[in-house]
This record gives C-alpha cells, structure tokens and sequence, in this order.
C-alpha cells in the first residue's frame, strides 16, 4: 500500500469531522452550523479523493434554522455504520439539543427525521458493542459530574436507558470536547479534544479494560497538535476520529485551520478537514504520523510515512456547483431558481443580508485564499429600488459585500463592508444607462466581482472608460483580518455567495445571474 496526499484533504469551512467505513467506501460528515442544508456528508474509495455524497438534514421540517444567529445550529456530528443502516448524531445548539438521524441508503435515500435523546452537553458519539449503545458526549452526568459521560440508548427510539456516568475528565487541557469511544481489542480507547479549537487546540489518548474506567492516560499526551509550530501554516489540530481501511492501516481525520502567513495568525476559510496516518506501538498505545504533529502532506507505505512541510494550492474559480451550494438559515425555495451552465435566478424578500432573516443568498464555501468570485448580473430583471449582489459572507454581523441597486436611469454600485455588525463607510459609484448603451452593454448587464487573497478581498466592477470601451475599476478593499474567526469570534469560514433583497416596499421579481468565464 502506497499512498500520497495533500492536507487539507477537504477544504474550505468543513470543521468537526467523523468517519466511518462502509460497503467499499469512506464516509465523512461534518459541522454546518447555521447554513441549509445541514450536516454535509462526502465519500472516498481512496480516503483522499472525496466528492460530495448530499446531506443528512434537508428538509425544514429536520432542521428549521429561523432567525438562527451566527455560529448557532449544527454542532459536531458523529457518523457510524451498524447492521446495514447509517447513523448520525449531532447536537443543535439554539434548537432541540441532541438527537440522531439514520438512513438505509446514504447515496440516494432520505434521511430520517430527528431522533431526540434527552441528555444535555454537546459533541455526542456513539459506540455500539455488544449488542449495546452507547450514548457519549461531554457536560454534566446524571450526578452533576462535568467530563465526558456515557449512557445506553435505545438506537430506535432515542430513549436513555441507564444513568450517565462521566467516565473522563480528560487529561487536564481547557474546553473538553469532541470525545469518541472504541473497542479495539481488549481495550476501550478514549478520543477527546482539549485546549480549545484555537491555537492551542490538542488531540488526546486514553484507555481502560472497562467502558465505565477508570481511563489511564496516554504516556506521549497530546497524540495531536500543532499548538508548538510557531510560523507553521497548519494550526489547531484536533476534534479527531480515527478509522482503519481493508488494508489494516489505521487513519485519522480532523479539523485544522491554514493561517494567512507564516507570521498572520488569522484564518478565514474556516476549519477544514485533514488526515494524518495512525501506527499503533507494541503497548497497545498509537501515534499520529511521523511526530504528532498535522503536516501538508504525507507518503505513506508500509506502516512508514514520511511528511512535507508546506504544499502548494490552486486558485479558484466561483462557479455554481448544486451539490456544494448552502443557504443561510431557512431557504424558501420557491425564491431560487436554477438554469442551464451554472446560471441561477433569486427572488428578494424583505430580510437582509445584515439581519437575522431568511434572506434570498445562495453560496458556496471559499475554499483557496486565492480566489475569483464573478457574476454578471442582468439588469432588466430588477426593479427600481431593489437590491442584488455579491458577498464574501462570515455571518450577519461581518461581512464584505459589491451590492447593486437599480434606479430609473442608473445603477448605483456600492462596496459594503460591515465589521461587528458596524457599517464601515466605503466607495459608491453610479453607471449610467446612457453610458452603458454607448459601450455596448446589452440587456443592462452589471458585471461584479469579489478577487480574494491571503490578506485581503478586492471589489471590482466593469464601467465603461472614456472611449466607450469596458473595462473593470476596483471599487473597494478590505483587510481579510476582519473577515476571520479571530476577530469574529465565530466557528465558521468565509461564504462566497450571490444574493437579492426586495425594495421598500417588499416587491422583488427574479433578478439573473451568471458566472463570469473569464
């Protein structure tokens, strides 16, 4: 077995991920938190070569998300395979707490609604063995003990069938979370998180002969970090599941973030998925790749690997792709309709984009610090006084955005930036219908444009020059910086995403969109 990859193996804002195997395939869920659909899932013959595989939540009546704030919903999903059915449990935070869903065909079927399971905490597991369920999560067990509990279910119903008892309270870092329970062998090893999903985020190890302890601690604690690689683009290793593939290699996922620079501690697409090879020692205890550490890349073989330290990433290009797209908060979907090579149409409503409302927003996560994000937008399918644009979107409160707003002999073309829910005052440009006639611009088309970069994201728009020819003036800058967890203080990444707001009045028709080829 041979076998080289890059990190980050599924990139962009794909955080907390959980693996299982199953019928020739790797399956990977991840967080979602206030974006629609939830609970996004991928799958790999190969373990690096991932491609979208749906999601486990749908539909509104599984997850309403309404006037679900930043960074609120979808926690921390575990996914596990059992007797021919898929699992998922997770937590909504904001919603109805933790609960499961399950399906039969992960590919082409539904997922079931939500399975409640009446215990409080959050980053919930599960482990069958034995003809048993066990229930994992960290917070308070049924005596008021904080740490990392245990309890059976009932996989069907959802209902508690015994007391939770805290089995862990870990090996003493801050901000316990993310546990993961296995049998393997003689023994029940103990995954959990510690250290805060920062910079000092950490992967730790424990074990014991009895599910309920006590857990000895692993020797070479942490087994994961980056916390100690000053200047190393790779930081906050950590939340991790780990699975074994049919060649008996045993492999971890997690979440990471890529910082700016070598010397920028801010991070913007989000934390993303990595992978990492396991070697198990002679004592039963196992390791993560060649030092403990998450590094770009790896060759693997033969229960050796060997790790690089820096890799290089392509530029991207925004372009529709239906399986990858999200929605904020609860999509009416009569507002969103889809045409022929990635063009699309949006119909506004009265919320906005600097709101807690269902806006009108159709994205996809940013995935490469480099990135081109055009649109053209088709002018006469607007309505005077109605907005439409494009946006690199944190949340409600921190956001940059190029919005277009038709008047009866003009556009008006504003860069917006809006930093801890302040707007932060910016350049306004108008293009003239008259002027746009006498450059050739047919049907009143507004080409736009986001350009992205490690440390900052460029607003462009095309306007006639003084000889009536196109051409595109950049219209606004903003500092990444203000765009990252960081500063934010969110569990999310950067969403590029085209959206339509109503006019004053609340009337709004379905404005066109493209994306620009080149």
């Amino acid at each position: 077995m041979k076998k080289e990859y890059v990190n980050p193996i599924i990139r962009g804002f794909y955080p907390d991920p959980s693996i299982c195997y199953a019928e020739g395939y790797f399956y990977i869920v991840c967080s979602s938190f206030q974006f629609f659909p939830g609970l996004p899932l991928f799958r790999s013959k190969n373990m690096t070569d991932w491609e979208p595989a749906g999601h486990c939540m749908t539909r509104v009546s599984q997850l309403d998300l309404n006037e679900m704030g930043a960074s609120g919903g979808l926690f921390a999903p575990t996914i596990r395979y059992h007797q021919g059915r898929f699992y998922v449990v997770c937590t909504n935070v904001g919603g109805y707490g933790n609960f499961l869903v399950y399906t039969d065909d992960i590919m082409s079927g539904e997922w079931s609604e939500p399975v409640l399971i009446d215990r409080p905490g959050i980053d919930p597991s599960l482990l069958f063995d034995g003809g048993k369920v066990y229930f994992i999560s960290n917070g308070d067990d049924d005596d008021g003990v904080n740490g990392i509990s245990v309890c059976e279910i009932d996989i069907d119903t959802g209902k508690v069938l015994t007391k939770s008892k805290c089995i862990s309270k870990g090996t003493g870092g801050r901000y316990l979370e993310g546990p993961h329970l296995y049998h393997i062998g003689e023994y029940y090893y103990l995954l959990v998180a510690e250290g805060g999903t920062e910079y000092g985020h950490m992967e730790c190890l424990l074990r014991s002969k009895d599910i309920y302890g006590p857990y000895e601690i692993c020797p070479v604690n942490p087994i994961l970090t980056n916390r100690n690689l000053g200047g190393y683009f790779i930081q906050g290793s950590g939340h991790a599941d780990i699975v074994e593939d049919e060649e008996g290699q045993w492999w971890m996922v997690h979440l990471a973030f890529r910082q700016q620079d070598q010397w920028r501690p801010f991070h913007q697409l989000g934390r993303e998925t990595f992978l990492e090879p396991v070697f198990w020692d002679e004592d039963g205890w196992f390791r993560v790749g060649t030092d403990g550490t998450s590094r770009a890349a790896y060759k693997v073989e033969e229960g050796r690997c060997e790790a690089c330290h820096s890799a290089e990433y392509p530029k991207e290009r925004w372009a529709l792709d239906k399986r990858r797209a999200i929605y904020v908060r609860r999509p009416d979907y009569q507002n969103y309709r889809y045409g022929e090579k990635g063009c699309f149409a949006l119909k506004g409503t009265d919320a906005k984009l600097q709101s807690l409302g269902n806006v009108t927003f159709l994205g996809m996560r940013q995935q490469e610090f480099e990135t081109e994000f055009g649109i053209k937008i088709y002018g006469q399918t607007m309505l005077e006084g109605q907005h439409a644009g494009i946006t690199a979107y944190m949340s409600e409160r921190d956001f940059f955005a190029v919005d277009v707003c038709k008047q009866s002999d003009r556009y008006e073309i504003c860069c917006k930036a809006v930093i801890g829910n302040m707007n932060v005052p910016m350049e306004s440009v108008s293009m003239e219908k008259v002027s746009m006639q006498s450059a050739g611009i047919e049907q009143e088309e507004i080409l736009v444009a986001i350009v992205t970069g490690h440390q900052s994201y460029e607003a462009y728009a095309q306007f006639p020059n003084e000889e009536g020819k196109k051409q595109w003036q950049k219209i606004g800058k903003m500092e990444a910086k203000y765009l990252t967890s960081e500063v934010t203080e969110g569990f999310t990444g950067v969403i590029l995403a085209a959206y339509c707001e109503a006019d004053e009045k609340g009337n709004s028709d379905y404005v066109h969109f493209s994306p620009l080829k080149d």
